[in-house]
Formats: C-alpha cells, sequence, structure tokens
C-alpha cells in the first residue's frame, strides 16, 4: 500500500512540476515584462518568504496538524524586533525578545494542541488572533514598523545577493536544507512521520507523540518568526497587519498544490519547492496581467478548492487514518 502512494504522490509531483514549467514557458513568451532580471528577481524575493512559512507549515502537517496561526507569528515577533530596536534597546535584547515571544508562542499551541488536545485548527485560529492583537495593542504605535539603522548588522538577512542569487532566496533555501534534515535524516523526523500516519500506533509502539507535537509548533513557530525578520530586512518595515491578508491561503495552498497529504505522514521539502514555484509563478503572472485582487483570491479559492479534492483522492482517510491527531 505505501508503494502505491508512493506512486501516487510521485505523479502529483510530476503534474505540478510540468505545469510550473509550462505556465513560466507560456508567460515568458506571451506576458510582456515577466520575463525581465528585474521581474524575475522580485518573483524569486517574494517566493522564498512564501517557501519559508511553507516550510515551517509542511512539519506541522506532515504531522497530521494545521497552523492558521502563522502569519501572525510572521508578524508579531519581527515587529517587536523593529519596535523594540526603534525604542532605544540594544539589538541583542530585541532580538532576544522576539525569538522568545516565538518560543512561547510555540510551547502554547503545542501543549493546548497535544496535551488539552484542543484540535490544531481551532487551537491556532485563537492564538493566531490573540497574538495578533496583543502586537496591536501592547507592542506596536504604528501598522507599519519601520527598519532602523541600529538593525544594520543582521540587514544581510534579507538584502544583497550572494552569487547573483538574492538572499532572502539564500535564506529559502537554508531553512530547505534544515527542514530536510530534520525530516529525513534524524529519529525525531521519522517519528513525525509516524505520528502523521497513525497517532495512535505511534503511541502504542513507545514514540513520545505529545512532546514531539510541542517540537512541531515550536519549530514552526521559530521558522516563521526567522521569516518575518527577512521579510522585514528586505523591505525595510514590518506591515503589522499583514496577519489580515490572504497570505496563510497561499501557504496552504503551496503545501497542498505541491503534493504533502493534509491526511499526514507523507511529503516532503521538494513538494514544498514545487509548490512554491508554481503559486510564486500563477500570482507573479497575474499581478503583470492586471487580475484584480477580489479576481485573484477567487482563482485561488479555486486552485485550493482543487487541490483539496485531488489530495482526499490520493490520500484517503480510513478507520485507522482518521483517528485522534486529525486536523
Amino acid at each position: 500500500m505505501n508503494d502505491i502512494f508512493k506512486v501516487k504522490n510521485m505523479s502529483q509531483q510530476g503534474i505540478v512540476l510540468s505545469i510550473f514549467l509550462i505556465m513560466f514557458a507560456g508567460f515568458s513568451l506571451f506576458l510582456a515584462g515577466f520575463f525581465t532580471t528585474g521581474n524575475l528577481l522580485g518573483l524569486l524575493q517574494n517566493v522564498a518568504i512564501l517557501g519559508i512559512l511553507g516550510l515551517a507549515m509542511a512539519i506541522i502537517v506532515i504531522g497530521r496538524g494545521i497552523d492558521i496561526s502563522m502569519v501572525a507569528v510572521l508578524a508579531v515577533p519581527a515587529g517587536l524586533l523593529l519596535q523594540m530596536v526603534q525604542n532605544g534597546y540594544p539589538l541583542p535584547v530585541a532580538f532576544a525578545a522576539a525569538i522568545g515571544i516565538a518560543l512561547i508562542f510555540g510551547l502554547v499551541n503545542g501543549w493546548l494542541i497535544a496535551f488539552a488536545e484542543v484540535p490544531s485548527l481551532f487551537t491556532t485560529l485563537a492564538t493566531g488572533l490573540f497574538l495578533a492583537g496583543l502586537g496591536q495593542v501592547a507592542f506596536f504605535q504604528l501598522d507599519v514598523v519601520q527598519w532602523s539603522t541600529a538593525l544594520d548588522p543582521i540587514a544581510w538577512l534579507g538584502r544583497g545577493t550572494l552569487g547573483g542569487v538574492p538572499m532572502p532566496v539564500i535564506m529559502f533555501v537554508g531553512v530547505a536544507v534544515f527542514v530536510s534534515l530534520f525530516l529525513k535524516q534524524t529519529r525525531l523526523g521519522n517519528f513525525v512521520y509516524a505520528i502523521g500516519d497513525n497517532p495512535a500506533g505511534a503511541r502504542t509502539t513507545g514514540i513520545p507523540t505529545r512532546p514531539l507535537i510541542v517540537l512541531q509548533y515550536v519549530i514552526a513557530a521559530l521558522i516563521g518568526a526567522f521569516a518575518g525578520m527577512v521579510m522585514a530586512a528586505s523591505i525595510n518595515s514590518m506591515p503589522t497587519r499583514i496577519y489580515n491578508s490572504t497570505m496563510i491561503y497561499d501557504v496552504i495552498l503551496v503545501v497542498v498544490l505541491g503534493g504533502i497529504g493534509l491526511s499526514g505522514g507523507r511529503g516532503g521539502v521538494f513538494n514544498v519547492v514545487i509548490g512554491t514555484a508554481l503559486i510564486g509563478t500563477l500570482l507573479n503572472g497575474m499581478t503583470i496581467m492586471n487580475v484584480s485582487y477580489s479576481a485573484q483570491n477567487l482563482i485561488k479559492g479555486l486552485i485550493l478548492l482543487s487541490a483539496i479534492l485531488i489530495d482526499s483522492f490520493l490520500n484517503p482517510r480510513n478507520e485507522e487514518t482518521a483517528q485522534q491527531g486529525d486536523i
């Protein structure tokens, strides 16, 4: 049965990769302004942030969860870092505070899901709203927190190039390597797959499922906060109300469309890379064609619905896979 799933997943990867290549070639040939150095560099930078969040979401979804709070953890720790430095705090203190709030946030999410057994969808919806509200009430003086010159020692996270490649893309590659090593080369990563495949079975074999679920959400929160810092460095600010945008749906779209099954236990970094490339190219092309924001949301909604239907066919849930641990 596992071999059948592997064939199906590879077929989905192949289909998505083929669609991306056809779309990229079509835009390059027929869409004026797409295949230019400036646009492609901008596309890569935008895709990098989406891809980093997709990698964080992948860790959660492989373990059969979901994290709706990810855009809030993108915005608030990075915004807090910028705000504290702007208010005169030393960079190390501000950086420690930003990492600390991301760490605590991940621990709270993981504890509520693993030990209080609140479904991950409702947990992260509530905690994301709380974190975003906390930022607006207690941390930020304006909706857009500006970059300060005192932050320049970490500006390299999102500015400049390395070998002609924008630094946000380098950061995406670095996070991809880390996530790939964690999932494929460590015992904890193998346990994440086991939990996603069959939570009850994993618990029966002695895998510490609850602490591992907490670890997943902590890692995802830290990666999300890192993505926020890369984004802030690249655009010289942090628009803290980004949590009100549809970005979280783009992240879910990247993961599901790339082939990471919502039933858990399957997929990896390559799926995220494929999904990111396809969605990034699609969004860039629609922007150049002046497709309205509402129409873009309509198109993305249809694609996400189609991807979920395909996922339900390729990765069906049965009595074993539908046990505790579902989204």
